[in-house]
């Protein structure tokens, strides 16, 4: 929907909005000049931005070289392979959101081009379809999106900072029109079914036979006395027989729902229509699959789009499924991979777009449905995880809670506030912790310690060194400010977006980011209104910030108080005028998703109208 600004016009030392007569079109302002202290927790805000910086900095400096190439031995697997690569730089994109300096966004950008070239140019010889390439038109081959989504992590999440980049507007309508049937060399979708057809889906379309073990692994490779992989494999035999299971991929799986993220960011982008059309009818096709399987959604739709048409009719069959249970080579334990709720990021892509409450009904029932299947051993309830031929198994002493958090966080019910598992941020903003921010934060900047001194430690060298080996030195901890500036929550690395309630920008250096020396808590929240203290740190200069509704102004701000005067705003931002060493809290009434999401920053929003 279109989009105005309304006036705010506050002072804290004299001119108040004498008329709500003035243009719509002025941007609104705040003015504040009442002194605060600066707060321990914005100290520590701000130094928690510097030292992400610095230890960014030093991490980059020794796992990229001048190309942004990672200095690893590249291959293609599902152990280790080229989402790896950009995974290494996980946050960064939400570092630079937040207010990081510009150094943080042109590194990440460095390791995406670099990864890219690296990783096309890096062949295998033995499996088939990446031969000529493990990246073809800048996107992975064919693969499945627990992998994909993990490797467009960085990439999704670009938009919030460096939306006009021509590199990243050519490819987010490249890689979505993968997946709409725009590039006849990726027919992934079938529109008649609704369904991607392949659990390995990708630049060269969907792979449309049983997958083998190598397709997985990846080239043989040497093991011993080199290498210390991730899952633990001592060998190259051990990881063949890691995935030799892994075969059933033909037809769709609620992972594929990862790509509508691809969609959403060309919606964001273009505010193209087709992007948006195709996301929900692609999710509304798996919400009305839960529907029909009694409320649970299925882990295989077959190619003639019936549930388990590819698994000898099994609605749990399939690779990451929820009878895909499997056993661990080197220790000859059972595994249990059921992916399926990781489907939750289409959903919540849907709920962005509309603020439609059945996206997350299908969620909640899918939840009590299988609460429902509870046991009593030893005199306490278990509830299952999985479902295979001989019912429901894998119980444990906990109730089914996947994606409670997301559920409430969109919802703001305070039933769905009760299935959320204990979150000292959740009793922050119901006042039941108030240490919680200055101990996430510092809990954070320990997180940066530890991570910098294990990287100093670090023995392997680049022939030693497979792609996923720095990223347990990634440095990047952001968590705190995602929910202590933004009352966000942190999107994972699942190819999601930022889902969150306020964002900042600094209309002085025109961009994205709280201002140099300011700091933001957001202290409460419910389903039409957020508090937020804002601060100036700076004793001697001033600081202007705009304050947007939303990660993307999916959001409308209505009024804004502070003390007892209240004003209209009718927008989805306002700016605030910091004085040296001010500032001011104030609450906030709004209406959450009314607004169609766009990554365009407020004052290209204020041109456009």
């Amino acid at each position: 929907m279109k989009r105005y600004r309304g006036i705010l016009a506050l002072t804290i030392l004299g001119t108040w909005l004498a008329s709500g007569l003035r243009a719509l079109a002025e941007p609104p302002a705040l003015s504040v000049t009442t002194p605060m202290p600066p707060p321990h927790w914005a100290l520590l805000e701000r130094e928690l931005l510097r030292a992400n910086t610095q230890a960014c900095q030093e991490f980059f400096a020794r796992y990229f070289d001048e190309r942004g190439y990672l200095r690893c031995v590249t291959r293609w697997g599902g152990d280790d392979g080229p989402d790896d690569a950009i995974e290494n730089c996980n946050d960064w994109p939400i570092l630079h959101a937040l207010g990081a300096p510009d150094s943080i966004l042109q590194m990440y950008k460095k390791a995406w081009e670099g990864h890219l070239r690296q990783y096309t140019e890096a062949k295998t010889v033995e499996v088939p379809f990446a031969r000529d390439g493990m990246y073809y038109k800048e996107f992975p081959v064919t693969f499945d999106w627990q992998h994909n989504g993990e490797g467009l992590t960085v990439f999704n999440l670009q938009g919030l900072s460096d939306p006009g980049d021509g590199n990243f507007q050519q490819r987010v309508r490249r890689f979505a029109g993968f997946y709409m049937n725009e590039d006849p060399g990726a027919p992934n979708y079938d529109p008649k079914h609704k369904i991607i057809r392949s659990l390995f889906n990708g630049s060269r379309g969907p792979l449309l036979r049983k997958a083998t073990a190598l397709d997985w692994t990846g080239d043989p490779i040497e093991v011993e006395h080199r290498f210390r992989l991730g899952h633990g494999e001592r060998n190259y035999l051990e990881m063949l027989a890691h995935f030799q299971d892994y075969t059933n991929i033909v037809g769709d799986h609620p992972l594929n729902l990862l790509a509508t993220s691809l969609a959403l960011n060309a919606y964001m982008l273009t505010g193209e229509p087709k992007y948006k059309s195709w996301l929900l009818e692609y999710v509304d096709a798996w919400r009305e699959r839960m529907t029909a399987n009694g409320n649970i959604i299925p882990s295989n739709v077959g190619l003639d789009g019936k549930i388990g048409g590819e698994c000898d009719g099994k609605w749990y069959g399939g690779v990451y499924g929820w009878s895909f249970s499997v056993v661990v080579p080197q220790n000859g334990r059972i595994d249990h991979r059921n992916r399926q709720y990781w489907g939750i990021v289409g959903f919540m892509n849907a709920f962005l777009l509309t603020g439609d409450d059945r996206y997350l009904e299908s969620w909640r029932k899918q939840a009590e449905t299988i609460n429902a299947q509870k046991k009593m051993i030893d005199g306490r309830p278990v509830y299952p995880r999985m479902y295979g031929d001989n019912g429901w198994y894998a119980f444990e002493p906990q109730e089914y809670n996947f994606n409670a958090l997301e559920i409430y966080y969109l919802s703001m019910k305070p039933e769905d506030r009760r299935r959320v598992p204990r979150s000292g941020w959740l009793d922050y903003l119901d006042g039941k912790a108030p240490k919680y921010p200055e101990d996430a934060l510092q809990s954070n900047l320990g997180n940066i310690r530890q991570r910098v001194q294990g990287m100093r430690r670090d023995p392997t060298t680049p022939d030693t060194r497979l792609a996923d080996d720095p990223m347990k030195y990634n440095p990047a901890s952001v968590t705190a400010l995602i929910e202590l500036m933004l009352g966000g929550i942190h999107p994972g690395h699942r190819a999601a977006v930022l889902n969150c309630r306020l964002r900042y920008f600094d209309p002085a250096t025109r961009r994205a980011g709280i201002p140099e020396d300011v700091a933001a808590l957001v202290e409460e929240m419910s389903a039409d209104a957020a508090t937020v203290t804002l601060v100036n740190v700076n004793q001697v200069e001033s600081r202007t910030v705009v304050v947007q509704a939303g990660g993307y102004a999916e959001h409308q701000f209505v009024s804004v108080s502070s003390g007892d005067r209240t004003t209209p705003v009718g927008a989805p931002d306002f700016t605030v005028k910091l004085a040296p060493g001010a500032g001011i809290r104030l609450r906030i009434k709004m209406n959450r998703f009314v607004n169609q999401p766009t990554m365009a920053f407020p004052w290209d929003r204020t041109a456009e109208r």
